[in-house]
């Protein structure tokens, strides 16, 4: 016990790294975790968690298990079954998505859903993209104090992955909510709470989407154009099971929805906290596209990945067996400076940015080229639009840590 007047001294870099547990994090962690990966990257870059884990921070480990699939796998159902229980519904839809599952199912589903976001798809997105973005600034300019989370950034993507699906927009309303209750069930610790809004967010969910896929298969839409159409027609002699179509609309729903409203909002927030970095993107708009993946690099929307070892390996002389999870730190090695020279330092001019933000290998994120559109075309016409923008209190980040982002971001736009 200390003793009254006595402050207790910070715990060393070392102590951190050796003490660390995503279990009972403190508030600081999740305001600012960057300090802590950092001593664990210099410290224990392979870090063992008290449940027998590795948790890694390091830049190149990570890409090397990313590219290596077969000893590394992406399917959680061994992880899984102990968290929400083989027979619910949260543990069905997140071991039968996209990027939870290995070959067979992962490539049937991922060459359907590239197939509808191909280059010219994409391209043809962005001029209903622009009318979007600038109805929410004319809607926001006659406001004048604004919430960049609700009233801009998590509208964008729930517009542009409804319109893929081809979800009426009078019945986009909940798509948000059941997406933040899925998610937020994928933190490393659960509430009974959580769990069960989770749980109760996919039923919700697959009910909606029964009748949505049902409509559809009477009227089928542009499969060239129409992800929910292409899911359901596959391609040559491969189609999804029901259950598989279903979950995987859930997956691209919220895949494209939190990771997207993140990369607006954080950006948005950097280019408050770095004004050089505002100031120097007002004076050449051309810097938007490094800029994007800067912003994905510095705060990147998904900060944590996973794999299970299925074949013992060796990293860096450290032998995992057969069985072993581990938690891949994609916000620690967004900033290793074996990769990133001056990491800890915003620069929307950064070139190579070689950021893990999508992942890497055969996993890498199948919607990124929408989400950088997206993330051009906000961005870019906001600071057009609003280039004195400034904060109006503090914001409030989402007390997670696989994904990092905001729930409410208040600002003046004048």
């Amino acid at each position: 016990m200390s003793q009254p007047g006595i402050v207790a001294k910070a715990p060393s870099a070392e102590e951190t790294a050796h003490d660390f547990s995503l279990k009972d994090l403190p508030q600081s962690f999740y305001d600012d975790p960057y300090p802590t990966y950092r001593a664990l990257r210099e410290h224990d870059p392979l870090h063992r968690m008290p449940d027998g884990s590795l948790f890694l921070t390091r830049h190149r480990d990570l890409e090397a298990i990313y590219k290596d699939t077969t000893r590394f796998s992406s399917d959680k159902k061994v992880e899984f079954g102990p968290k929400y229980g083989t027979h619910s519904l949260l543990f069905q839809h997140h071991t039968t998505s996209l990027v939870f599952s290995d070959p067979p199912l992962h490539t049937r589903v991922r060459r359907l859903i590239s197939g509808a976001l191909n280059p010219r798809a994409i391209s043809e997105m962005e001029p209903g993209l622009v009318r979007l973005v600038d109805r929410l600034l004319d809607g926001m300019a006659a406001k004048g104090d604004v919430d960049l989370i609700e009233d801009f950034a998590s509208a964008i993507p729930i517009e542009v992955i409804g319109n893929l699906l081809g979800v009426p927009h009078d019945e986009r309303g909940p798509l948000r909510d059941w997406s933040l209750a899925i998610l937020g069930a994928l933190e490393p610790f659960l509430t009974p709470e959580q769990r069960a809004r989770g749980e109760t967010a996919v039923q919700d969910f697959l009910n909606y989407l029964r009748k949505l896929v049902a409509d559809r298969r009477r009227n089928p839409g542009d499969a060239d154009r129409d992800v929910l159409t292409r899911l359901i027609q596959g391609e040559g002699d491969e189609r999804l099971s029901e259950i598989e179509l279903l979950q995987n609309c859930i997956f691209i729903l919220n895949a494209g929805h939190e990771t997207t409203t993140n990369l607006i909002g954080n950006g948005l927030e950097l280019l408050m906290r770095w004004p050089d970095q505002r100031q120097r993107l007002r004076n050449d708009p051309s810097l938007i596209k490094t800029a994007i993946e800067e912003f994905l690099r510095f705060e990147s929307s998904n900060q944590l990945g996973n794999r299970r070892v299925v074949e013992d390996a060796d990293l860096d002389g450290v032998a995992l067996p057969a069985g072993t999870l581990v938690t891949l730190c994609i916000g620690g090695a967004n900033r290793d400076p074996e990769v990133f020279a001056d990491p800890e330092r915003l620069d929307i001019g950064r070139a190579p940015n070689r950021h893990l933000a999508f992942a890497s290998g055969p996993h890498i994120c199948a919607g990124l080229a929408l989400a950088r559109l997206e993330g051009r075309i906000a961005i870019s016409r906001f600071l057009e639009r609003f280039p004195d923008y400034a904060a109006n209190g503090k914001g409030q980040r989402a007390p997670r840590v696989r994904f990092r982002g905001f729930t409410h971001l208040p600002v003046k736009l004048a």
